[in-house]
């Protein structure tokens, strides 16, 4: 039995399995076999960092099987490692195949991503920091984060409900009051918040220099340095727009403490081998 919990509930998980099998399992139904007893087990077909695999085993679980956890998400599985398996009827197996093998894959093609940018960035800089967006596919929010989070990175933010960032789009509505003043202001209304302002230039960032963090949005390597230059080591700066795994540590090393990515919401899934078995 995995005693790891899911980040999704029993009712969340049963309705992805519902989501692929709504009126039940024709073929498997139709050939008389959905009663005999088999296995599955998932593999890494490529090397891959894990996520979603406790996921993947409640899922069977919840089928009716007998399911067990062996790589938990988090763990860098080279080729042809055992992920998970399975024992139960073959009705049950086929039910929770499919939607397990894709969260599993889906889900390590995140952590992956993240962990290759991760690596990247603390090549420049052995204390930088990934975080990632929440430009995630409505409604996978959580399983995104789980999966930055397997890769070694951080969620820059998970709502707008948790952190102060004002954006150029907050500013326009401001009118006449100056940065001291704003930053003062939401200081004394939110006094346990850090506060970050995006900037897209250099004369930006000298005016808001004031801020806990500088978001430097689509600024170029070289204009990272720039910054870092003009308002010394102390300040928190933190790259944003076009991170990825192969300008990281470029990035890193220019001064940015902190890289906001988008990329692993887009990463390719990873590969996930399943052989089906009969019972021993």
């Amino acid at each position: 039995m995995n005693h790891t919990p899911s980040i999704l509930s029993d009712h969340e998980l049963h309705q992805l399995l519902a989501e692929d099998v709504p009126f039940g399992d024709l073929t498997t139904d139709s050939l008389g076999i959905a009663a005999c007893s088999g296995q599955i087990r998932f593999f890494a077909r490529d090397p891959m960092v894990v996520c979603g695999t406790e996921e993947a085993v409640r899922m069977f679980q919840l089928c009716g099987t007998k399911a067990h956890l062996c790589v938990p998400s988090g763990t860098a599985a080279p080729t042809e490692t055992l992920l998970l398996e399975a024992q139960g009827s073959a009705g049950a197996l086929h039910r929770g195949w499919k939607t397990a093998q894709t969260l599993v894959e889906w889900c390590s093609g995140v952590a992956s991503s993240a962990a290759g940018i991760v690596a990247a960035a603390r090549r420049g800089d052995a204390s930088a920091m990934v975080a990632g967006t929440r430009k995630n596919v409505p409604g996978n929010r959580r399983l995104a984060s789980k999966a930055f989070r397997a890769g070694g990175a951080v969620m820059h933010r998970n709502g707008l409900s948790e952190t102060l960032l004002i954006f150029a789009e907050h500013r326009l509505f401001l009118g006449a009051e100056c940065p001291a003043a704003t930053l003062a202001r939401l200081r004394r209304q939110c006094p346990e918040k850090r506060i970050v302002v995006e900037v897209a230039t250099l004369e930006e960032a000298l005016l808001w220099a004031n801020a806990d963090v500088l978001q430097l949005e689509k600024f170029t390597v070289q204009g990272v340095a720039e910054v870092r230059a003009a308002l010394g080591s102390q300040a928190v700066l933190a790259a944003a727009g076009g991170i990825h795994v192969h300008n990281a540590e470029d990035y890193a090393r220019a001064g940015a403490h902190l890289l906001i990515t988008t990329a692993p919401h887009l990463a390719p899934p990873r590969d996930v081998q399943v052989r089906f078995g009969l019972a021993n």
